[in-house]
């Protein structure tokens, strides 16, 4: 014991030595960068997407979440796709050396708080291994480990200078609540719809009226739940549950939501099964799952409790909002403001919020950081923008189409700088699928210069990269949802196992921790030069061509003091030579990657060649 104990105090000053002098020391060269991993802003980042349950499986112990019975009890079942494979904390834990080594120097954690286990109607039944089904918004899922896992997965992190972000869902619960005239085959409500539940609008059903055709008055008092009526006061009025549907809570699931005040059907909008679209998004539940009463000031406070104690008891160092855009917007003004004073006097001053607004239109995402108050939104009309381009044949000026409406969110350029962009999700599917779909006949050489020049663009455009976890090995994915959630680890699912991976003869039938994957080699090559060269990450970003025919995009990030960087992307599958406007102070060029002119061309332009779907990056001269 005691010198076990002189090896560890050893170990951490010479820890302390590295971090002092800033000099490589073998194995903890890395830890230079937890130092001041606090004071990195946003844009410094470069975050790897990951669902626990997928990455590695440590602790097999933990696989059936502590629970009995068949897997439509625990909702273990590593062969079937919609169930849970046995990931955990652990696992995340023990491969973090994987994670620095590609240069991520941020974790989006998919969601790890418990979950009912297993849900849906019979023979269509899955897990909630991806952590969107919530029961208990207080402890870790058992399937991924417990709470103590999870802060040693945290600091371990922390030790690194890699930030964890959580994904955090306001929006919904679980499935536990059901409706009288839907579910409960005794009921004799005379309305009781054939199939479903459909949704129940605010006007065929207010909340003091059950059903306009019925006249019976409920809710007396209850002004509405309209933005100048969301308080205290007035949702005490609001007594009964049962305006649009009758809800209950199925027998033995009367006590299986915490915080507590989450079992009570009051909280919640109990409107039927939302369509997407009108009141819907924000009323309706989300195919089935409880949808939270996020008007009521109770509600509110609620989750701003539940939320601030997770940043007080792990040091959290940011929030992903999952369906951030079926919440109202009063909600997220006083949730945003409440987390960043939070986390600012844990000392966590950089506190890093985006939320997830599902739509390609960028207008529509600049709405939720104007209106909703949210500090960034995840930038679907990037992924868009860039599938159009690299696969679709889509001219570069889409990419001007998109830049120009950075003016319209809070903060205009500054805020855009820390959006985080992304190539393809676990929800949407993988980028190299939709390569594969969009060019069926083209060659591996052909879809890996593809993927790879999307990931450029994500990582030298304007924004935060954000790395989906298996792309660094080339994941294909089958579809879109469970069908781009593959295992890292050695996987049982056949329709994951019989995909052709790009750029690698494995299958995901074996593990896929592989630093040599020329993808893993190629992200973290763009991930150093990222991390390398300031104005790559957060200078101002000016677009210098944007061709409305062809595929060449060119843009200059420029350095707070002097110079700039030109970075040129060729989506056509053939060489470009080009003249580029460029400062006229800059003169001179060295090749940061790819080939570049040493000299410009005359004053104010300069040649640049760029390969066949591929990009450079070239400096200037300081004008200082």
């Amino acid at each position: 014991m005691h010198n076990h104990s002189h090896r560890v105090v050893s170990f951490v000053r010479l820890r302390r030595a590295c971090l002092a002098f800033v000099i490589w020391c073998g194995p903890l060269a890395a830890t230079s960068l937890a130092a001041d991993y606090l004071d990195r802003p946003p844009e410094d980042e470069v975050v790897y997407f990951v669902l626990p349950d997928r990455f590695e499986n440590a602790d097999p112990s933990n696989d059936h979440g502590g629970l009995d019975g068949g897997r439509l009890d625990h909702g273990f079942d590593q062969t079937h796709k919609g169930f849970f494979h046995g990931g955990d904390l652990k696992g995340l834990t023990a491969r973090l050396d994987y994670i620095e080594g590609l240069g991520a120097t941020a974790i989006w954690l998919g969601p790890i708080y418990k979950n009912k286990p297993v849900q849906g109607p019979p023979g269509d039944e899955s897990a909630g291994y991806h952590g969107y089904w919530i029961t208990d918004f207080t402890s870790v899922d058992p399937h991924f480990g417990t709470n103590d896992d999870l802060k040693e997965f945290v600091d371990a992190a922390h030790q690194r200078g890699i930030k964890i972000y959580l994904d955090i869902i306001t929006n919904h619960t679980a499935d536990v609540i059901s409706y009288r005239e839907c579910h409960d085959p005794d009921y004799q409500g005379a309305d009781r719809p054939e199939q479903g539940c459909p949704y129940r609008s605010k006007a065929d059903y207010p909340y003091s009226t059950r059903g306009l055709a019925s006249g019976e008055r409920i809710n007396d008092g209850f002004m509405s739940d309209d933005p100048l009526y969301q308080t205290e006061d007035n949702f005490e009025r609001l007594t009964r549950d049962d305006y649009a549907y009758t809800p209950y809570v199925p027998a033995g699931e009367e006590n299986v939501k915490k915080p507590d005040w989450l079992n009570d059907p009051r909280y919640y909008h109990n409107r039927g099964d939302s369509f997407w679209f009108g009141e819907s998004a924000l009323y309706g539940d989300f195919s089935g799952l409880d949808d939270l009463l996020t008007e009521d000031p109770r509600v509110v406070e609620g989750f701003i409790t539940i939320f601030k104690d997770w940043i007080t008891n792990y040091k959290i160092d940011g929030f992903r909002i999952d369906t951030a855009r079926h919440v109202n917007p009063e909600f997220w003004q006083a949730f945003s403001a409440a987390m960043l004073e939070h986390a600012t006097a844990q000392g966590i001053a950089n506190f890093y919020i985006f939320g997830e607004a599902y739509s390609p239109n960028p207008a529509g995402l600049a709405r939720f950081t104007r209106v909703d108050g949210l500090p960034y939104v995840l930038d679907f009309a990037f992924q868009s923008t860039v599938q159009e381009v690299v696969l679709n044949s889509a001219p570069a000026i889409r990419f001007q189409d998109l830049f120009d409406v950075d003016a319209l969110y809070e903060g205009g350029g500054k805020t855009t700088a820390g959006l985080p962009v992304f190539v393809g999700n676990h929800d949407m599917g993988r980028f190299s699928m939709f390569a594969r779909q969009a060019h069926p006949d083209a060659t591996e050489e052909e879809i890996s210069k593809r993927v790879l020049l999307a990931h450029a663009m994500m990582f030298y455009l304007r924004g935060v990269p954000v790395i989906y976890y298996g792309d660094e090995q080339g994941f294909i994915s089958d579809g879109k949802d469970q069908a781009a959630r593959e295992d890292m680890f050695p996987s049982l699912v056949a329709s994951y196992n019989d995909n052709d991976l790009i750029g690698t003869d494995a299958t995901t039938a074996t593990s896929n921790f592989n630093t040599k994957h020329p993808f893993y080699r190629a992200l973290s090559k763009m991930a150093r030069i990222y991390r390398k060269h300031a104005p790559l990450r957060r200078g101002a970003q000016l677009l210098r061509a944007a061709e409305h025919k062809g595929s060449l995009l060119a843009v200059s990030r420029l350095g707070e003091d002097g110079g700039e960087y030109l970075i040129a992307f060729n989506a056509a599958n053939r060489e470009r030579t080009v003249q580029i406007n460029v400062d006229p102070r800059s003169t001179s060029w060295k090749s940061i990657s790819g080939r570049c002119n040493r000299k410009s061309t005359t004053t104010g332009s300069v040649e640049v060649t760029t390969p066949p779907l591929a990009y450079v990056i070239c400096k200037s001269n300081d004008w200082n």
